[in-house]
């Protein structure tokens, strides 16, 4: 299983890295945690080596930050994007557009 993380954290890391990709990278990386959590605790409690389920752990937890922070990033740029172009459409709404055509000969 501390393989079976460290493998998915890897994964779930350089997909993590790819704009739009994150969202498909999250499960995996918290399945990936789930596994190395549970591997961490076998291994502590059989007194085994745990480098290989704790690497696993450190990079599925960084996973999740990462994909985490580009989503909060991309949310704070759409709302800052849709405030701008509301802002440019107010003053363009504002601007006098009515025009006296007389055409009297």
């Amino acid at each position: 299983m501390g393989t079976a993380s460290l493998v998915i954290g890897i994964i779930a890391l350089i997909l993590g890295f790819i704009p739009l990709c994150g969202i498909i990278a999250l499960i995996p990386a918290i399945v990936g945690l789930i596994l190395g959590i549970v591997d961490l605790a076998k291994k502590s409690k059989s007194g085994e080596k745990k480098g290989i389920p704790l690497a696993g752990v450190i990079l599925c937890a960084i996973s999740i930050v990462i994909i985490i922070g580009y989503y909060i990033i991309f949310i704070a740029a759409a709302a800052s994007s849709t405030n701008e172009l509301n802002n440019i459409a107010n003053e363009l709404n504002s601007i006098n557009t009515s025009y006296d055509y007389n055409y009297s000969l």
